[in-house]
């Protein structure tokens, strides 16, 4: 299919060359000819100097015939501009926009634009490595109101249901991660040693859930 991208930086020269290797045609749209020398030499895509909310540049681009849009230019306003006139002046179904203040997130989600809030999502990941002991949120979404968090559990837990523990804790296990694969569990699935229990929950409940499951069954039916 065909992908347009604004903004030719380190994020959008990585795209453009991923979705190049793996068949997809591409253009990429930047204000600065000087951004293009991020692109290696045998870049096969279209490059078009010039702004990304500019419809003329759009049209250049093959907008028109755009299975999707992605705007990761430096800007939010730039970005989030571009991904509207994508979406509703062209009709592309699949627009992403990156956004670097996570407090416009939820205004952008409810035009329908999907964002992806680079400082929120950098932060989880630093505070993951620095603080690995506790919940670790793998992935949080735009308003921050829900997340996916690796919770430790106490070793006790091996060889219960996680039906049980869903019930203790009152949340919902997303994923286990075993021997290096994910698994979606069953309600009769036992936990085993080793196991890396994913939860997705209300960030406001995370600190209950991890109480809950970092004590030993019989504590908590106490």
């Amino acid at each position: 299919m065909h992908i347009v991208i604004m903004g030719c930086g380190r994020v959008g020269s990585t795209l453009a060359h991923i979705l190049e290797d793996k068949g997809h045609s591409v253009a990429i749209i930047d204000q600065s000819p000087e951004a293009f020398r991020r692109l290696r030499g045998g870049f096969k895509g279209h490059r078009i100097t010039g702004f990304g909310f500019d419809r003329d540049v759009l049209v250049e681009a093959g907008i028109e015939q755009a299975s999707a849009f992605v705007a990761v230019s430096s800007g939010d306003n730039s970005n989030i501009i571009s991904a509207r006139v994508a979406r509703e002046t062209f009709g592309v179904e699949n627009v992403v926009a990156r956004i670097y203040d996570p407090r416009r997130a939820e205004v952008y989600q409810r035009l329908g634009i999907p964002t992806v809030a680079t400082v929120r999502w950098t932060a989880d990941q630093i505070i993951r490595r620095l603080l690995p002991e506790g919940v670790s949120s793998l992935w949080r979404d735009p308003t921050g109101q829900v997340v996916l968090a690796e919770v430790p559990i106490d070793p006790k837990w091996i060889g219960a249901k996680v039906s049980a523990l869903e019930d203790t804790a009152q949340t919902r296990v997303a994923f286990v991660n075993r021997m290096g694969e994910a698994l979606v569990p069953a309600a009769d699935t036992v936990i085993q040693d080793g196991d890396v229990v994913h939860v997705m929950a209300p960030a406001a409940e995370m600190g209950r859930i991890n109480d809950a499951v970092s004590k030993r069954p019989e504590q908590e039916a106490e």
